[in-house]
């Protein structure tokens, strides 16, 4: 068995939760999600099943969709409502246009400074592992990108909005900046990621709805994981070369770094990596699986 699952999430469940809840129906094949989501969040979360795990790094890098709720006025160590949370004294309430003018600063490729309390690694040790012990924890600022940045409402003070970024963004981060630049600040108190890639949460199905009975007819093809690389059907001759592990002779279009190869039928082969001879090496072959 193998394939991607489209699971929506549920609040307070860890993703590592759902991950297990999968493993259990699927042994002896792995499952591996493609993207935590926060206890706190709900919304789609990929798991990826088989011979599809080695696929996780190609769903991770697709575009995310979420839309989250923020507190004005309001802080917390974790910048979100899972730690006590302490009101502003006389904090201001900005207008919906104060809002909106600040919102084009944030948007395209810009710096950010993860949470203290996040999974990224500080001499060895998680981050969030050392801010509960107490120790200052200094993250650099990272580039990230921001494709879209909208207000869905905003009645103070709840602001909550709509975004759609790139791998590596923190949205507790992107809220706690906004605040930041109207003079106050913030915690977010709801989060759902209701896209990843093509992945929809309205197409998602609920953790009630995967039995040992159901899970096959909610798995989807695996090569829906690279549905935004470009694709190129291999002829026998080609399949060949690739089964031995081999480079493989093909024309790429534009100046992509991986490829999806298919069958006639449609059916992923694997993913190739370009090369600078203009050959294609085999990067995640599934050639033994036909």
């Amino acid at each position: 068995m193998w394939g991607l699952l489209n699971v929506h999430k549920p609040y307070d469940v860890t993703s590592r939760d759902v991950v297990n809840h999968i493993q259990r129906l699927v042994r002896p094949d792995k499952a591996g999600h493609a993207g935590t989501l926060d206890p706190l969040a709900t919304g789609v979360l990929v798991v990826c099943v088989g011979a599809a795990t080695r696929l996780i790094e190609f769903v991770q890098e697709q575009p995310k969709t979420y839309v989250a709720t923020f507190l004005l006025g309001r802080s917390s160590e974790t910048e979100d409502v899972e730690s006590p949370v302490r009101e502003l004294p006389a904090p201001p309430i900005p207008t919906h246009e104060d809002v909106t003018r600040a919102l084009p600063q944030f948007r395209g490729r810009i710096l950010q400074r993860p949470p203290a309390y996040s999974a990224l690694k500080v001499r060895g040790q998680r981050a969030y592992a050392l801010a509960r012990r107490g120790q200052a924890v200094e993250l650099q600022p990272r580039p990230v990108v921001i494709q879209q940045l909208d207000v869905v409402r905003y009645a103070y003070p709840e602001l909550t909005l709509e975004v759609r970024c790139g791998s590596g963004t923190y949205i507790r981060a992107l809220g706690r900046d906004i605040a930041v630049a109207l003079g106050s600040a913030a915690v977010m108190s709801a989060l759902e990621r209701t896209a990843i890639g093509g992945f929809a949460v309205e197409d998602a199905c609920t953790l009630e709805q995967l039995t040992a009975e159901t899970l096959a007819t909610h798995l989807l093809p695996a090569l829906r994981a690279v549905d935004h690389l470009p694709r190129l059907t291999l002829g026998a001759a080609q399949i060949e070369e690739m089964a031995h592990g081999r480079v493989v002779p093909g024309t790429v279009p534009g100046d992509a770094a991986y490829v999806a190869a298919v069958d006639h039928a449609g059916t992923l082969l694997g993913v190739l990596r370009t090369m600078p001879s203009g050959l294609l090496q085999p990067h995640r072959n599934f050639v033994s699986r036909h």
